[in-house]
């Protein structure tokens, strides 16, 4: 979440050589994630001075998150992608035997089935767990009769996977529908959908049986934080594959538990989540992306506006047209002191400056370089 600027020089970072970053590109996990509050810090520090009973931390956590999640059940993971390969091994199986040879799987159960057009980078998670990953539709639109024709006695879980930049040409609605009618669950990758906070209780109450959030982005914990909420007996079936502490087997979530520092970094960060002043957030957010556009506006080739549908909150959207190149005025910003990250291609093309990761005052330090690099990009 926003905070208030601090200093845009490191100590830590200076001793290895390196800057602190400007972040105008959101919760990128290639830029650290999020920004954690001081409370959330103190809690973790506090707790590293201590040893505890990891099973009964892992339950006490997963209750809290079910309450927030609205789930029946839930689980601290080491990210997102941890809880992905999860619900894909929760999915195949949750017995013991299982687990331990997972991810050589049974043929009979074996496959998700996902939709084309949520095909993505990080749905390798899923094949991590034991999967197989059978395509339905095209990029741009799935049929109710593929989604049902794929659905076969080796069909473990439906994928769903919600981002912004990926299309829903199957509502999930009907996904829900159409898969629990052949008694298939339906998990979901919502890692970096949250903020909204309702997003964090929309998919179990239409009907998601796991559902996978990271807790390093929006909600503000420790980068290498993950949630998974759900049913139950799906939740009791991940816990087999990586969390039983008595096991014998170390099975393939094994390296997915997450520290008993990040445990409890991500439960006092979600407090915090909760407890927000979120529509204030979206007014900040608004009126920062607001001074960025205005500060461009006059610059030839350039034009700028704000826009939230559909987006991270509300964004400074810059479209560009000849002279000025987008990937070249992008590498300018990060080169710059302070170095800026800023959003690039995107819906159509452009370059969008992100407001949900920039410490009040930084806005402006990023317009005015826009309009710097912009202004000396159009002049060629």
């Amino acid at each position: 979440m926003s905070a208030q600027a601090g200093p845009l020089h490191s100590p830590m970072l200076e001793r290895l050589g390196l800057r602190s970053v400007i972040n105008a590109s959101s919760w990128l996990t290639s830029l650290g994630g999020s920004l954690m509050a001081p409370e959330v810090l103190a809690a973790m520090q506090d707790v590293s001075r201590h040893f505890v009973d990891m099973a009964a931390l892992n339950r006490v956590a997963g209750e809290r998150l079910a309450e927030a999640t609205g789930a029946q059940a839930g689980m601290v993971t080491a990210g997102a992608s941890a809880a992905l390969v999860l619900q894909a091994a929760a999915c195949l199986t949750g017995e013991e035997y299982a687990a331990s040879v997972l991810p050589d799987t049974r043929p009979e159960r074996c496959e998700i089935v996902i939709q084309k057009a949520h095909r993505n980078r990080y749905d390798g998670a899923w094949r991590l767990g034991g999967a197989r990953l059978v395509e339905i539709g095209t990029a741009r639109a799935t049929a109710d009769w593929e989604l049902r024709g794929a659905i076969g006695t080796r069909t473990a879980a439906v994928a769903y996977v919600e981002a912004p930049f990926l299309g829903q040409p199957l509502p999930f609605e009907r996904i829900v529908e159409i898969a629990h009618r052949h008694q298939v669950p339906v998990i979901v990758d919502a890692a970096a959908e949250v903020p909204p906070v309702g997003n964090l209780r929309r998919h179990i109450a239409a009907g998601a049986d796991l559902v996978a959030y990271s807790g390093g982005k929006g909600i503000g914990g420790p980068q290498t934080s993950g949630i998974l909420c759900g049913r139950r007996d799906l939740i009791e079936a991940a816990w087999v594959h990586g969390l039983n502490y008595d096991s014998p087997h170390a099975g393939v979530g094994r390296p997915m538990k997450a520290s008993k520092e990040s445990i409890v970094g991500l439960l006092v960060a979600l407090d915090l989540f909760l407890a927000r002043n979120h529509a204030a957030d979206v007014q900040r957010w608004r009126a920062m992306a607001a001074h960025v556009v205005a500060a461009l506006q006059g610059v030839p080739a350039v034009s700028a506006w704000v826009e939230e549908e559909g987006r991270q909150g509300p964004q400074a959207i810059i479209q560009l047209a000849p002279p000025h190149d987008g990937g070249a005025v992008a590498a300018a910003l990060l080169r710059g002191d302070p170095p800026i990250a800023i959003g690039a291609g995107g819906l159509r093309g452009e370059l969008f400056a992100v407001m949900v990761t920039l410490r009040n005052g930084e806005e402006r330090i990023v317009a005015d370089r826009l309009r710097e690099v912009l202004s000396r990009s159009g002049s060629r």
